[in-house]
């Protein structure tokens, strides 16, 4: 009991397991579709719907790249991928591709992605009747002789028509007469005609016959071709030549050298003489390529090889062969040789690439399908067996299908386009001949970028050095950065990144053209109002999403001699400074008789001054202290003195190209009490000027005054509520001799301020570099809106102090002896 059920359990499961394999051979062999078309169909023809036959959703066509991958190279059908329809896409001459072959089959192999699927299909071209039998020669002649027997048959020229069954060669007809008609027998699935005689010639009563043979082929409706026949009735030879055979076989290698004798044929006439006499030709049927190939000794009847012989060109050869006698009128027999081409590996493989992209981005995934590979060799057998290899050192590999000879070509390594942007893919396709022989193709690909790289700058920073008074929107810099990836992703565009636009914020006045990275000042800088500061470039590239990187750009302005001295004392009047001194003529050689005072608004080496005498009228009575500009007497006067002297000051700065000034003073020698009373009565005349001059000037200065004592203390408050590490540095007490107004000098660029003292002895110079008199602010980086608007009122109103101090301090040191300085 238990075996019986154990055996019925068996016998479900073969059962079963059958069941399956019907189910995987019947999903293997549904896989194909056949389609049947006809020759010459129009274009754009509807073959099929391949879609909906292999069950394909017609929505993801589009995206899975539906499309027919094989095919010849111009290719007669196209897929739609919107639909899945299949059309023609160019006429289709079936005799001109199939060449005759009783089925003319297509085949193509469509391709999906994502998942990749191959599946094949089959189009068969059926023929239509779109061609007209016709006869090699448009007339034969015969001789027959006038006893020839009836029922004689006389081999025709058979017609030829490139069309297929049912459209081929249907029978031949032939026009009325009494003595002739026409049949026609079959060889090889040809329609040979013969001309029978079914009534005794008489040559004595007709000796010439003009026929008419048509053939007619199997097409709706029909199509025709003629041959004229013209027979001439002549005595007859009583036999014709007989073959030893009715069909002879030979078979013949391939690539046979040029003269080798494929067979032998022979007939024989029973005839003597010259009706016994026999000669050998091909028929006038046979294909010109019959005739390229082969050659036929008419005495023997050897047949040679007389051209090239493939097997992949033509398998099977079918040579007609006539054996006439020469007997008056010449009999003829006819017999055919079947000549059968054995193969040889003689061909290499042919490697068909189908390129799904040769473009492939360096961030693919491994295992990603980028070409589609098929091999196929000519020969047959083991000889057409094909085995495909690739190059070493490749981050590719070769994938075998599930049908012979197809494979797919994926990636097995991440790519780098930096490192190699460019493969040559060498696929070697090998047969299995002896000896094997080999095919290479290359395939190239192209490994495109990603964005992975940033923006570099050949420097972590660049020092500008920028000379002041430069030309406002003129170039003033250029930097470059480089970024590993190609294209969009290379291309670099910088920007400055702005601030928060503070009084330190000097990247508001720099612009930069984003393509070129040549950096431009928008203004020009003073070295006396800022020496340094620095901007940050952005060089950010076009990829997606874009990378960037940023380089720091410290600016250095230099120094130039840009601010020629400006006369204080003498004041200008009229374009020209010019002033009248008087000086008592009793007094002593060193009397100061005054000073003349300048200032330069450069600093350092541009703002020094340098005073000299260019025109005087006594050398030897005044001289002119270079360094202070005073004017002293080198002697006393004497009565032969003149009264009055002009000296022309020349005030020069020591810049590389000096700029000056010249100021005149008028020196006029007087008695010492016209001196007084001059003094007096000048003072009376002045005194109500100098009122009035004295009060504009009071509240012009107590205004300023407030102003700028109101700014030093919002400074202090705003520099003590950022920090406590500053300290200021007072001003140095000096000797005063109430005279070098020249020397008061600001700068806000870096914060410093020279005030320097109004007692400084005459000859005192000050050290370059020296803080001494000199009142120092801590530069910030980041100031404050409050800041700026302090720098720009104490730089409106620093020649206002000045002019007004020295105008004021100077009528004040001729009336009332020198004033302490504020």
């Amino acid at each position: 009991m238990e075996s019986g059920v154990q055996g019925r359990t068996w016998k479900i499961w073969w059962i079963v397991l059958c069941f399956s394999l019907f189910l995987s051979i019947w999903e293997l062999v549904s896989a194909q579709i056949r389609y049947s078309i006809p020759e010459e169909v129009k274009e754009g023809s509807v073959v099929g719907n391949i879609a909906k036959d292999l069950g394909l959703d017609v929505s993801t066509l589009a995206n899975r790249r539906f499309r027919i991958v094989s095919g010849s190279k111009d290719a007669f059908f196209q897929a739609n991928q919107n639909n899945g329809v299949m059309h023609v896409q160019r006429k289709i001459d079936r005799e001109e591709l199939c060449d005759g072959n009783s089925a003319c089959l297509i085949n193509l192999k469509i391709a999906v992605e994502n998942p990749l699927e191959i599946h094949h299909v089959v189009v068969e071209i059926t023929d239509i009747n779109d061609n007209v039998p016709s006869f090699s020669e448009t007339h034969q002649h015969f001789q027959i002789a006038e006893h020839t027997p009836i029922g004689t048959s006389f081999q025709l020229h058979a017609a030829r028509d490139q069309d297929t069954a049912p459209n081929s060669i249907r029978n031949y007809k032939l026009s009325q007469n009494d003595n002739f008609e026409i049949d026609t027998k079959t060889s090889d699935e040809d329609k040979i005609p013969f001309l029978v005689l079914r009534k005794p010639l008489d040559r004595e009563q007709k000796a010439d016959y003009q026929l008419l043979v048509t053939a007619i082929d199997g097409g709706n409706p029909p199509k025709t071709g003629t041959l004229n026949i013209t027979v001439k009735v002549l005595d007859s030879n009583d036999n014709r030549p007989v073959f030893s055979q009715n069909t002879y076989s030979a078979t013949l290698q391939e690539n046979a050298p040029i003269g080798t004798i494929v067979i032998t044929v022979n007939a024989t006439d029973r005839d003597q003489g010259s009706n016994g006499d026999i000669e050998y030709t091909f028929a006038k049927t046979l294909k010109r390529k019959v005739y390229d190939v082969f050659q036929l000794n008419g005495i023997t009847g050897e047949i040679r090889v007389k051209g090239e012989v493939d097997f992949e060109d033509t398998e099977v050869y079918k040579l007609d062969i006539q054996a006439s006698d020469k007997g008056q009128p010449p009999l003829t027999v006819e017999s055919r040789v079947i000549i059968k081409i054995l193969d040889i590996n003689d061909n290499k493989p042919d490697i068909e690439v189908t390129s799904l992209s040769n473009v492939i981005a360096e961030d693919t995934k491994l295992g990603t399908a980028i070409s589609l590979i098929s091999v196929s060799d000519k020969d047959s057998g083991i000889n057409g067996k094909v085995v495909c290899s690739l190059s070493d050192g490749i981050p590719f590999e070769l994938k075998p299908s599930f049908q012979d000879n197809m494979y797919s070509l994926e990636t097995k390594e991440k790519l780098d386009r930096e490192m190699i942007s460019h493969y040559d893919i060498v696929i070697t396709a090998t047969d299995l001949g002896n000896p094997p022989l080999s095919s290479i193709k290359t395939l190239s690909v192209i490994v495109s970028d990603v964005n992975d790289n940033t923006p570099e700058f050949p420097q972590r920073s660049f020092d500008l050095y920028l000379q002041e008074n430069n030309t406002p929107g003129a170039s003033v810099f250029s930097v470059s950065a480089f970024d590993k990836d190609s294209d969009d992703n290379a291309a670099i565009s910088y920007n400055i990144m702005r601030g928060d636009g503070g009084q330190n914020d000097m990247a508001s006045f720099i612009n930069i053209n984003s393509e070129t990275g040549v950096i431009h000042a928008l203004k020009s800088f003073d070295f006396e109002t800022i020496k340094k500061f620095l901007f940050h470039v952005l060089a950010t590239d076009s990829g997606i999403p874009p990378l960037s990187s940023n380089v720091t750009v410290n600016v250095f302005i230099l120094d130039q001699n840009d601010n020629g001295p400006v006369i204080l004392y003498p004041v200008s009047s009229n374009g020209s400074a010019e002033g009248v001194e008087e000086v008592p003529r009793n007094v002593n050689a060193g009397h100061v008789v005054t000073k003349v005072r300048a200032y330069d608004a450069d600093i350092g080496y541009n703002g020094w001054l340098l005073f000299s005498l260019q025109e005087v009228s006594d050398h030897s009575l005044f001289g002119l202290d270079r360094y202070t500009g005073q004017i002293r007497t080198l002697r006393s006067f004497t009565e032969t003195d003149e009264a009055q002297h002009k000296l022309v000051i020349l005030v020069k700065d020591n810049g590389n190209v000096s700029l000056s000034a010249t100021a005149t003073v008028i020196i006029k020698v007087v008695e010492p009490k016209e001196a007084f009373a001059a003094s007096d009565v000048k003072h009376a005349e002045k005194d109500e000027e100098d009122r009035d001059v004295t009060f504009y000037l009071i509240i012009t200065l107590g205004s300023v005054s407030v102003l700028f004592i109101i700014s030093i203390i919002v400074l202090i408050v705003m520099q003590c509520s950022k920090s406590t590490d500053y300290t200021s540095k007072y001003l140095q007490d000096t000797n005063y001799d109430g005279t070098l107004c020249h020397s008061i000098q600001y700068r806000s660029g870096d914060k410093r301020y020279m005030l320097v003292g109004p007692r400084m002895s005459i000859g005192s110079t000050i050290v370059p570099g020296s803080n001494g008199n000199t009142l120092v602010v801590p530069d910030r980086r980041r100031r404050t809106s409050g800041e700026v608007r302090l720098g720009i009122k104490l730089h409106e109103t620093k020649d206002i102090i000045k002019i007004a101090w020295c105008q004021w301090n100077t009528r004040k040191h001729r009336r009332f002896g020198p004033a302490p300085f504020f």
